[in-house]
């Protein structure tokens, strides 16, 4: 495995550039060095393996038996005199398979192989073993010894762009920096690769922030390095959650403990993945899933699902449980049972994404200005006298495309890859076959991903063959893409967002339901505001649930925006009375609810009109002049 991974990184490298990889391989998982007359050194442990087959390999000739319910059983088997008694077979395959075991090479540590590959000329080590062993001219090798100095000449080495690869583990993190520092000679985009990261979510989160700091040149690229076998997720999602679980311990916010490294189907213990996992067992007992059988999963796997009547158990396995089981079960079965529960779990996230109830913890918003227009008091607290504010902040952001490089690259490494264009809007994209979903019936949904130059889409296999996409020649492509791309990039997009911001606790339950995420807005001055988003037709109703007489003071295409949306309106002036929206023939209105009898003639000067409704006069505002007629209205604060 370590041989396959120092070949990624060498794919890596090639493309990147400047890399740094992070490491647990530490100095006490070695065997001492012998003297130095000889260099036959063993660095692997396979003496461990070794042990363990000898003492648990299964070589005790068993006798079966019927016991007096008919089922079979089986006992060790003794001699006469009390003796065990031992297969000859049993033991000759255990005998057969060490020999083997022994007679294999040994692999090498991602370290070593990397410091083998490139050279120690190439590679800074900074880790806290004091011995190494370096291949030198001739394939002879050289014992060399390592200290403190050593290592601070290894990362002087680095950051001054005479070695181009870092390698730090726990022990050569501490206290140093590897950004690409504006001080520095090297100044090249860091490439993070996370090996072996452990089980210590602060020292997980600690070496990550050696490579992104302030003053720097530009920001690292981390790619945690995993292998093909889905069970690896196991610890992949056990790395997430305890991400997440330290953000919340330390400061309330699962980004300072995730950092956004991590999305949130990686984590197989969320509530979507347990909720996933009660369906998994439903479409397994149904005999609706393809990957195994019930009954050859319980076999294999040693769980109990059902109860005496072959109903399944109300208190199935937890998930935590359900996950080390599947570690025992061949690869390749471990593969198919992932990818059915992993489509279960995406499908979940989706829709929850969708509907906005997603909760990510914190999500920052990279914008490049940040203009505050309008910082309204919501509240102030009568015993420490904190404020809760609602801030109208105009962004800028530009775009950021994918560049053509990266695209063809995309599409070398996947077979099904290939270039589309819309016939309809002439614009193009890269068509990859996704992981499918799967509905609640068990049958796989197909899926597309569609990667646009600055997003991506996700569609079913189904409705894509309805749309306007079409295949297109790779020429043709890389121009469209190069020239979407230089459009994009000189694209400043400007909007204006309000942020609910400083004391929330107390007003938390006036905020909008149906977004539940909280946004950190940092602009390209470092400057930040922490708080909750309020879109336009939830602004309104915040006001009116606090108790604030300013709904009025609201710009007019807000207040339209609100009602439009389905909000009630209060109004004080010129009279007290309710906007909303109507539903009349099957048609959206906006009535004036509550307005004097005597005002009629007034409000048609202003351009409503009126309609007797069941013997009512009910007074309309046309929903295409709504905002200027709503400015007119709220302009005038006498009433004629």
């Amino acid at each position: 495995m370590m041989i396959l991974i120092a070949c990624w990184f060498l794919r890596l490298v090639e493309v990147e550039g400047t890399v740094i990889i992070w490491s647990e391989i530490m100095g006490n998982r070695r065997k001492p060095a012998p003297p130095a007359t000889t260099l036959d050194i063993n660095c692997d442990c396979k003496e461990y393996v070794i042990d363990y087959l000898e003492r648990a390999f299964p070589t005790r000739q068993m006798r079966v038996f019927t016991d007096d319910t008919g089922t079979a059983r089986s006992l060790p088997m003794v001699d006469d005199t009390g003796r065990p008694i031992y297969n000859p077979e049993a033991e000759a395959a255990r005998d057969r398979l060490i020999e083997q075991l022994c007679a294999m090479p040994a692999i090498m540590s991602a370290l070593d192989a990397l410091l083998e590959h490139f050279g120690p000329d190439a590679v800074a080590e900074v880790t806290g073993r004091t011995k190494r062993l370096v291949t030198i001219e001739g394939g002879r090798q050289k014992l060399e010894s390592r200290s403190v100095r050593t290592s601070q000449a290894e990362a002087s080495a680095f950051m001054e762009g005479r070695k181009r690869i870092l390698v730090f583990s726990d022990a050569g993190g501490t206290g140093r920096s590897y950004h690409a520092s504006l001080d520095a000679p090297n100044q090249q985009q860091r490439v993070h690769l996370l090996l072996e990261p452990g089980w210590r979510a602060d020292r997980a989160i600690q070496g990550l922030g050696r490579t992104h700091r302030t003053h720097q040149a530009c920001a690292p690229l981390f790619r945690p390095v995993t292998t093909d076998c889905r069970g690896e997720l196991r610890f992949t999602s056990t790395i997430a959650r305890r991400l997440d679980s330290l953000g919340a311990l330390t400061r309330g916010q699962r980004q300072t403990g995730g950092q956004n490294l991590f999305d949130p189907s990686d984590n197989l213990e969320s509530e979507y993945a347990c909720a996933a996992l009660l369906t998994w067992f439903d479409l397994l007992h149904a005999g609706k899933l393809k990957s195994t059988t019930f009954d050859d999963f319980q076999q294999r796997t040693g769980l109990e699902l059902c109860d005496n009547d072959g109903v399944l158990k109300d208190e199935m396995p937890p998930i935590q449980r359900w996950l080390n089981r599947l570690l025992a079960l061949p690869i390749d079965l471990q593969n198919r049972i992932f990818d059915e529960f992993l489509a279960l779990v995406e499908t979940r996230i989706s829709a929850a994404r969708e509907a906005g109830t997603l909760d990510v913890g914190v999500e920052t918003i990279m914008v490049d200005k940040a203009t505050i227009l309008e910082d309204r008091v919501l509240r102030t607290d009568p015993l420490s006298g904190a404020t809760s504010h609602l801030l109208t902040i105009e962004i800028e952001r530009r775009r950021h495309p994918i560049m053509l490089e990266r695209i063809l690259r995309m599409a070398k490494d996947d077979p099904t890859a290939a270039f589309v264009r819309n016939a309809r809007s002439e614009k193009v994209a890269l068509r990859t076959r996704a992981r499918s979903g799967m509905g609640e019936d068990g049958i796989p949904v197909p899926r597309i991903e569609l990667q646009r130059p600055t997003r991506r889409e996700y569609v079913r296999e189904a409705d894509l063959l309805e749309s306007a996409w079409e295949p297109m020649d790779r020429q043709d492509f890389i121009a469209a893409w190069t020239r979407e791309a230089e459009e994009a990039a000189a694209t400043v997009d400007t909007e204006t967002i309000r942020l609910a911001t400083g004391l929330l606790l107390p007003i938390w339950s006036s905020l909008p339901t149906d977004h539940l995420s909280v946004n950190r807005i940092v602009d390209g001055e470092g400057k930040s505001w922490l708080g909750r988003l309020v879109f336009d037709e939830h602004v309104v109703a915040l006001f009116t649930k606090l108790g604030l007489d300013r709904a009025e003071a609201l710009p007019p295409s807000d207040l339209a925006k609100a009602v439009l949306a389905g909000r009630s309106v209060e109004i004080a002036r010129p009279f007290p009375a309710t906007l909303k929206r109507a539903l009349v023939n099957g048609k959206a209105r906006v009535e004036i609810g509550g307005a004097p009898h005597g005002q009629l003639d007034w409000l048609k000067s202003l351009g409503c009109f009126t309609e007797i409704i069941q013997y009512r006069t009910r007074i309309f505002i046309p929903i295409d002049q709504a905002e200027a007629i709503i400015a007119r209205l709220l302009g005038t604060g006498e009433v004629l």
